[in-house]
């Protein structure tokens, strides 16, 4: 068995409404191993997006535990949830999130550069694997969607995270780009002992995950 990365437990999580709290999550639980693959599927507002933002630290619960490893996620300020992300968590962005100033070779080196962890072999292969390596003196303006999704894709993989969060990683790519990209993340996160949990409405994606998790109106459907 692989060890339990990644716990969370009745988590609860409301936004402002024009005229009382919205609730979006209402007792979400989950749980993903060392080294294993999990889609989070569920419509659109289920809050499945939410989710992935909590567990990376972005936004935090009303209620409720997410524990990665030995750190209880939910009782980290600012600074601890930013250095979380630094070292330990990799977050594939639906809008990419590219730096607009860095060309695409300095936006892969970014997050690993930011954890002291620079390896120029390790993004030159994630370059070369993900097509990108005819690209990188283009800016993300220059580039298209596709581009900058395998630009963020190799951004995150750069700096070895121990988990990597994607929210609808191949949605900006055609079917057989989609395939193909979907293959190489999953090669190169079980190279790097990753676990990897995304957020998709792609049956296609979903089934190529060992483990799948449903939310349906904020809570995990049995």
């Amino acid at each position: 068995m692989s060890a339990a990365l990644l716990a969370v437990r009745d988590v609860h999580k409301s936004f402002a409404g024009p005229d009382a709290p919205i609730p979006v999550l209402r007792g979400a639980s989950l749980d993903l191993a060392q080294g294993r693959t999990l889609a989070l599927t569920g419509e659109s507002g289920s809050g499945k997006s939410t989710l992935l933002h909590l567990i990376g630290g972005l936004d935090r619960p009303d209620s409720g535990s997410i524990r990665l490893g030995d750190v209880e996620v939910t009782t980290l300020d600012d600074r601890g949830r930013a250095r979380l992300r630094r070292d330990a968590v990799g977050v594939v962005f639906q809008q990419f999130n590219l730096v607009p100033s860095l060309d695409a070779g300095a936006n892969i080196a970014f997050q690993a550069r930011l954890k002291g962890a620079r390896d120029p072999a390790w993004e030159k292969e994630l370059a070369d694997r993900l097509g990108l390596t005819p690209h990188l003196h283009k800016y993300p303006e220059e580039l298209s969607g596709g581009q900058q999704q395998r630009v963020a894709i190799a951004r995150t993989l750069a700096a070895r995270p121990r988990l990597v969060l994607a929210d609808e990683p191949t949605g900006n790519l055609d079917e057989a780009s989609a395939s193909a990209v979907l293959d190489l993340m999953l090669d190169l996160v079980r190279q790097t002992g990753a676990s990897l949990l995304t957020v998709t409405h792609s049956e296609a994606v979903a089934e190529r995950m060992d483990t799948r998790v449903h939310l349906r109106l904020g809570r995990v459907a049995a």
